[in-house]
């Protein structure tokens, strides 16, 4: 509707140009807004105000000659002027009505648009160092990434999701040292343990497995494991594979799907870390200084210069970083889009000043970030921090087998990412309205069970009938519906635009809300079959935007519950 509406505000505008009202140049970006308050219309532009300076007008003065430019439309009732020269329009009841036919015709595809025409976008997320299993953290990250990528494809991206590994370093030093360690037999409380090793019940899973030489796939080959406590090579690269496996089945049970896992041990074998410091070097954004080698970040906004690679030998973690973004760039994703943990802030500035470095004609500002806060997680008013199996963290594997795939996916997308969330197990478990995944979900199981009985009773609901009887949806609780119904696709662009998936958990419980409020005010299966057709076919666009949202959300929208 708003594209519609735009495109009858420039006809307008078109005319007084021709009049010479406006001058011949003007090309405003018409922005148009949803009303807060209905009694003050459906949809409210400032154009007015944009172009009363060039036109030479007070804006009241040409708001007004702006509504009666307006070609007459049958979507649009009424306008007004209000304020300083805002224009309100009112949309007439058959354009409101009309978008739930547009919802039953398009099906899942209705909120669906081509904003990103085609274009590549890279969303890498997750990217866990496979030192043990998927903490509630990388699960919000799962939940926030594998939303974007859904939202960004409903709105014509070309998404590539992607898994960074950091299969080298000192974390997996400290691994393999920690498996070892428990092949010889040591305990965690042994005086001869890794001091930096990993302590849950876990490594010993991995220890155990090696020991039995067990076989586990990783990438294109099987890695075996061999009664040898000694080797420790042997004994980090069955680690790192076991542990890969083991993340890969949390993500599965979390129906998270990634297109390419990328190993940073690649970018070293691959000789694309060096070639990245060559070309700092050459470019003169180095210097050496206390045996280090340094870039100059701070000529590209960094509060201070940074270590590249360490007086002893070896690279600091930002410049694998730096060579990582350099291949993504020239894998053609115009777009990137990192989400992590809000611990990795400091990075975004030194990752960015590392690839203007490079001059290889990438944008200042590139890439997105989206950074998600940590999330704590309560049962009986108290604090979950501990998991038997990890040890020092409670796994995003636990959170499912207790609450469920759903709620666990809704609960950790529902804020915004640079919030904090609480999640209440206790809650998320409860059958009722204050659950939002329960709410949302019932009124879609809703409408199936008002379509079942119907037809238990030897009746059917007539889409077509209903579709041609629109205009009887006139009462109070009805017009809310359809208001909320035609927000649905604005909120998936803007979603997909802002890197926002929240925003769509949001719109749905307060689809769910408006339902719930009508289905309890009015009746639906009424003898009256020219309005109780009506009725069920606005119920059943409702069912189908609950369904659409969820699947973005990566909720299932059950048929009864």
């Amino acid at each position: 509707m708003k594209q519609q509406l735009s495109e009858l505000i420039q006809q307008a505008l078109n005319s007084l140009i021709a009049q010479g009202v406006l001058p011949a140049d003007s090309s405003p970006n018409i922005q148009i807004d949803r009303t807060r308050d209905p009694s003050h219309g459906d949809l409210a532009s400032n154009i007015a105000l944009t172009l009363a300076k060039a036109a030479g007008k007070k804006p009241r003065q040409l708001a007004e000659e702006i509504c009666a430019a307006l070609p007459e439309s049958n979507f649009v009732a009424s306008t007004e002027v209000a304020g300083p020269g805002f224009i309100n329009f009112f949309l007439s009841s058959d354009s409101s009505q009309a978008v739930v036919k547009r919802i039953l015709e398009q099906g899942t595809a209705f909120g669906t648009n081509q904003d990103g025409g085609g274009r590549k976008v890279q969303v890498e997320f997750v990217s866990a160092n496979p030192t043990g299993p998927l903490h509630v953290g990388h699960g919000r990250g799962a939940a926030v990434g594998d939303s974007l990528c859904r939202l960004l494809r409903a709105s014509g991206w070309d998404v590539a999701s992607e898994f960074y590994y950091n299969d080298a370093g000192a974390q997996i030093s400290n691994l393999a040292l920690s498996v070892q360690a428990r092949c010889k037999g040591l305990e965690p409380d042994s005086e001869h343990w890794p001091a930096d090793g990993y302590r849950g019940d876990y490594i010993k899973d991995v220890a155990q497995a090696y020991m039995a030489g067990s076989s586990v796939a990783a990438e294109d080959r099987q890695v075996v494991g061999a009664a040898d406590s000694d080797d420790l090579d042997a004994i980090r690269d069955f680690a790192v594979a076991y542990l890969r496996r083991e993340q890969d089945l949390d993500l599965k049970a979390f129906a998270v799907h990634f297109d390419r896992y990328f190993l940073e041990s690649s970018l070293y074998d691959s000789g694309e870390v060096e070639a990245t410091v060559e070309h700092l070097v050459a470019n003169g954004h180095t210097y050496e200084q206390d045996g280090a080698l340094w870039l100059r970040t701070t000529d590209f906004g960094d509060d201070k210069d940074r270590v590249m690679r360490k007086r002893e030998g070896g690279y600091t973690y930002f410049l694998p970083d730096v060579a990582y973004h350099l291949n993504k760039w020239q894998r053609g994703f115009e777009r990137v889009i990192n989400e992590q943990g809000a611990d990795h802030h400091s990075t975004v500035t030194r990752v960015r000043a590392g690839l203007q470095a490079l001059q290889k004609g990438i944008p200042e500002g590139w890439p997105d970030y989206v950074l998600h806060q940590m999330v704590t997680v309560m049962r009986d008013g108290e604090e979950v921090k501990l998991s038997k199996r990890a040890g020092s963290y409670l796994t995003l594997r636990d959170l499912i087998d207790e609450v469920g795939r759903d709620a666990t996916r809704y609960f950790l997308v529902a804020r915004g990412a640079s919030s904090q969330i609480t999640f209440d197990i206790d809650l998320a478990l409860s059958q009722s309205n204050d659950n939002p995944v329960y709410y949302i979900q019932y009124a879609h199981a809703r409408v199936c069970s008002m379509l079942r009985k119907l037809e238990e009773s030897g009746e059917q609901w007539q889409m077509e009938a209903g579709l041609a009887q629109l205009e009887l949806l006139t009462e109070e609780h009805e017009t809310a519906l359809l208001r909320q119904l035609d927000r649905y696709p604005e909120i998936v662009a803007a979603a997909a635009r802002n890197s926002e998936p929240h925003t769509v958990a949001t719109y749905l419980r307060e689809l769910a809300a408006d339902f719930h409020t009508y289905y309890n005010a009015h009746k639906m299966l009424i003898d009256d079959s020219n309005l109780r057709n009506a009725r069920l076919a606005l119920s059943a666009a409702v069912k189908q935007v609950i369904h659409n949202g969820l699947d973005l959300l990566g909720v299932s929208a059950p048929e009864s519950m």
